[in-house]
C-alpha cells in the first residue's frame, strides 16, 4: 500500500497527520532525516511527501522536486508574519503550504486529495467508457485495484474481498468485450509504473523493486505487454498514454 512520508519538526503536527489521514487511504512513514526520505522514495510507494519548510534547505527542495517532481509534496508548518518569500518561494515550486494551527483538522484530508494516486486516478478517468467497463462489479474492481498496485494480486484475493467466487468474478468481469480480469490488474500496475518513471529519479530496476515485480524483465515484459513499449519508454507515455495505448489492442491475454 502507498505511504505518504512525512518529516516534521512539530509533533504535534504529526499527530495531526496521522488523525487526519482518511481510514483506508494508506499508511505514513515518518521520517526523521532528508536520508530517510530519500531511502523512501527509492524503496516504497510514496503517495505524497509532507515537510516542515525549515527542515530542507531552499535548495534541496529544489533538487527533491527536479528528482521527484511527480511526487506532489506539500509544507505543514506554523508561519511566522516574515515568512512571505519563503511562501512564494514554495508557490512557484508548485509546493502547497498547509498551516499547522489552521488546517490540522483537515490536513490529512487535504494530502489525499492530492496525491499521486489520486492524481493517476484523475488520469484514468476514462477508462471505464474506453474499456467498456459498464457493470457495478467491473467498476468496483476497478476502483479497488488503484490502492493495491505496489504487489502482485491474484485474482483469488480479489474475489475475496469482494465476497464472490474467483470462477464468478473471472467470468462476470470479461463481459460486453471489456478486458479480461488479468489485462485490467497488469494495467493498474503498469500505469502505476508510467507515472514512477515520469520522475527522473526513479529508474526501471527502482520500479521494479517498489511495485515488487519479479525482476526488472519481468517489469519490462509486462510493460510490453500492456502498452506496446519498453520499461525504458513507459514514462514518456504517463498514466494516460498507458491506458490508450492498452484500449488500443492490448485488452485481452491469452486463455
Amino acid at each position: 500500500m502507498a505511504v505518504v512520508a512525512a518529516w516534521l519538526e512539530s509533533r504535534s503536527a504529526l499527530t495531526a497527520l496521522r488523525r487526519s489521514l482518511p481510514r483506508g487511504s494508506g499508511g505514513l512513514l515518518v521520517c526523521r532525516s532528508g536520508a530517510a526520505l530519500l531511502r523512501a522514495l527509492n524503496g516504497r510507494l510514496v503517495d505524497a511527501i509532507v515537510f516542515t519548510p525549515r527542515t530542507m534547505a531552499p535548495g534541496e527542495v529544489s533538487s527533491l522536486r527536479a528528482a521527484f517532481p511527480l511526487v506532489p509534496a506539500f509544507a505543514y508548518a506554523s508561519f511566522r508574519p516574515d515568512d512571505g518569500e519563503l511562501l512564494a518561494t514554495f508557490a512557484r515550486r508548485g509546493v502547497p503550504v498547509l498551516v499547522e494551527g489552521v488546517d490540522d483538522a483537515a490536513v490529512g484530508e487535504l494530502v489525499v486529495r492530492g496525491t499521486a494516486q489520486a492524481e493517476r486516478r484523475r488520469a484514468l478517468a476514462d477508462a471505464p467508457r474506453l474499456l467498456r467497463l459498464r457493470s457495478p462489479l467491473q467498476r468496483e474492481v476497478w476502483t479497488l485495484l488503484h490502492g493495491m498496485v505496489d504487489r502482485p494480486l491474484r485474482t483469488s484475493e480479489l474475489a475475496r474481498r469482494l465476497h464472490v467466487t474467483r470462477e464468478h468474478l473471472s467470468r462476470q468481469f470479461a463481459v460486453e468485450a471489456a478486458p479480461n480480469l488479468k489485462r485490467i490488474i497488469d494495467l493498474t500496475r503498469v500505469a502505476a509504473a508510467a507515472q514512477l518513471l515520469g520522475n527522473p529519479g526513479h529508474t526501471p530496476t527502482r520500479v521494479a523493486a517498489i511495485l515488487r515485480f519479479a525482476s526488472p524483465g519481468h517489469l519490462d515484459r509486462t510493460t510490453r505487454r500492456i502498452t506496446g513499449v519498453g520499461a525504458r519508454r513507459l514514462g514518456e507515455l504517463g498514466p494516460k498514454g498507458a491506458l490508450e495505448a492498452f484500449a488500443r489492442g492490448k485488452t485481452r491475454s491469452r486463455v
